[in-house]
């Protein structure tokens, strides 16, 4: 049975309501009975990341690390705010140091090529990314920036095969299409990148372009009539 006064499950409840500010307050009450109370510390500094009040969240995840030098949690909490206040070689600082006691950390990795993008350290992050996608080829935060990073290096043509590997694992990310179809553009494929701006995959792209060869029309009246089909089949 769960005690519903454990200060930990008090605290959950109020994380997962939102209340951000009760939560700090209530972890507030704990370090006045014991000023080194760990859960208290951590979750204040989790509140204050809420709250946005990431320079306040730093000094609290500083006073865990006083106790537990190594602390991973307290560790991505601090680079987590770092990143926030744009202090990214900080960020590297303390994502370096959870990769010492787990050097195959997804979220570090991914954390640490993102802080790389923004010094505009492009080559770098993709090392990064990289190392992600040997542990999951599917992890759609590293297939997006590794895309984003090939791009800004004018990689265009690598970056599309990655913006479509993120799409193809999450069709819900649009930032994916439209960004696949302004690296078509940069190209000079305007067919290509109509097909991308309407999440088209680029398995399908052929297809449709053949058909519109032996069609003779122009690929976006095929797309059109091919849309037309599909809805008239759902009928």
């Amino acid at each position: 049975m769960v005690n519903l006064l454990d200060p930990a499950t008090v605290i959950t409840r109020m994380f997962q309501a939102g209340k951000y500010h009760d939560m700090l307050l209530y972890c507030q009450k704990l370090l006045e009975d014991n000023p080194k109370d760990l859960l208290g510390l951590q979750n204040i500094a989790l509140s204050l990341i809420h709250l946005e009040k990431f320079d306040e969240a730093i000094s609290y995840c500083d006073k865990v690390l006083e106790i537990k030098t190594i602390d991973a949690y307290a560790l991505k909490n601090k680079a987590y705010a770092l990143e926030n206040l744009k202090r990214y070689d900080e960020a590297i600082d303390c994502c370096k140091m959870i990769l010492e006691i787990s050097n195959n950390d997804v979220w570090t990795l991914n954390s640490i090529g993102l802080s790389l993008n923004e010094l505009d350290r492009h080559n770098e992050a993709i090392e990064f990314y990289d190392k992600v996608l040997k542990l999951d080829k599917h992890d759609v935060t590293a297939l997006m920036n590794k895309a984003i990073s090939l791009a800004h290096l004018g990689r265009n043509r690598e970056s599309i095969e990655y913006y479509d590997k993120a799409q193809t694992c999450d069709p819900s990310i649009k930032e994916a299409s439209i960004a696949k179809a302004q690296a078509f553009q940069k190209l000079g494929l305007e067919d290509e990148a109509f097909l991308a701006a309407q999440g088209v995959l680029l398995k399908d792209m052929d297809k449709i372009k053949d058909d519109a060869k032996n069609n003779k029309c122009t690929v976006f009246h095929q797309f059109c009539e091919n849309e037309f089909a599909d809805m008239e089949s759902k009928k």
